[in-house]
């Protein structure tokens, strides 16, 4: 079981937790919503659960409910930049299917 990061997701974590002088990592997690069942949910760990499975990639900790890793088990967690517009994405193997807005996969 993993998650891993890109370079860019690994430095975009790395730079925000810097600016704001502190915290464990990236907490990535899903909820249930959207046309398709499940959407991602992404923040930023100030600290882990005891229950909670932690990764580390490229030196950037990101910590999973274990709940979710069953769903998001092999994702690899992007950062890119299109013009003006700036995200984290996900590449999830699996994923089945997504709704047209690309908000909520189902798997």
């Amino acid at each position: 079981m993993a998650i891993s990061l890109t370079n860019s997701a690994a430095e975009r974590v790395r730079s925000y937790l810097d600016k704001r002088g502190g915290g464990v990592g990236l907490r990535l997690g899903i909820t249930e919503t959207g046309c398709s069942g499940y959407s991602y949910v992404i923040n930023y760990a100030d600290e882990v659960a005891e229950s909670d499975v932690v990764f580390e990639d490229k030196g950037v900790k990101v910590v999973v409910d274990p709940q979710a890793l069953q769903l998001i088990d092999g994702t690899e967690v992007d950062f890119v930049q299109n013009g003006l517009n700036q995200a984290f994405s996900f590449r999830n193997p699996n994923v089945s299917g997504e709704c047209g807005c690309g908000e909520s996969f189902n798997v």
